[in-house]
């Protein structure tokens, strides 16, 4: 096979196995983006690895394969994201803020505002409201039409006023 027929097949297995992940299916899920990273290793296959993880609770896993992503590709934004996340769950929210600042910055990443929110959430935790609430905004701007986060913008907006 090909690297590039390598490669296309090994992105078709990440689809599969995101299908499978969303319908609850782990185990299958977890053989399918492991299939894909022998076939052809990608960033994508192990961030979603991860994110298969950590719905069954390993969150260091998870944290090991998102690394291992921005190995291959350091511009691939999920995964910093992801470590950020998880390290949110750990509940060590000083940790988390830098992986989700890198996440910010990252030039392939969608969806943009996922860490601009998840700083907001660290912030709001810690107590720091004025800056959770530049993060909201921040995010907001970036995508205008969540309702939701532009009501938690506004009532934040009341709290420090």
């Amino acid at each position: 096979m090909t690297d590039q027929k390598a490669q296309e097949r090994a992105m078709e297995l990440i689809q599969e196995a995101m299908k499978l992940q969303m319908a609850g299916e782990l185990n299958e899920s977890i053989r399918l983006y492991k299939e894909s990273i022998a076939l052809y290793p990608t960033a994508d296959a192990h961030t979603y690895l991860g994110w298969a993880y950590s719905f069954q609770g390993r969150i260091d896993d998870a944290i090991a394969q998102c690394e291992i992503a921005i190995q291959i590709d350091p511009e691939f934004g999920n995964p910093y994201n992801d470590i950020g996340v998880y390290l949110m769950q750990k509940q060590e929210l000083d940790a988390a803020i830098p992986w989700l600042e890198k996440a910010k910055s990252a030039k392939r990443y969608e969806p943009r505002h996922f860490p601009y929110i998840n700083l907001g959430r660290v912030y709001v935790t810690k107590g720091m409201l004025q800056k959770a609430l530049e993060e909201f905004r921040a995010a907001l701007g970036i995508n205008p039409g969540d309702h939701e986060l532009a009501e938690l913008v506004e009532q934040l907006e009341t709290k420090l006023q």
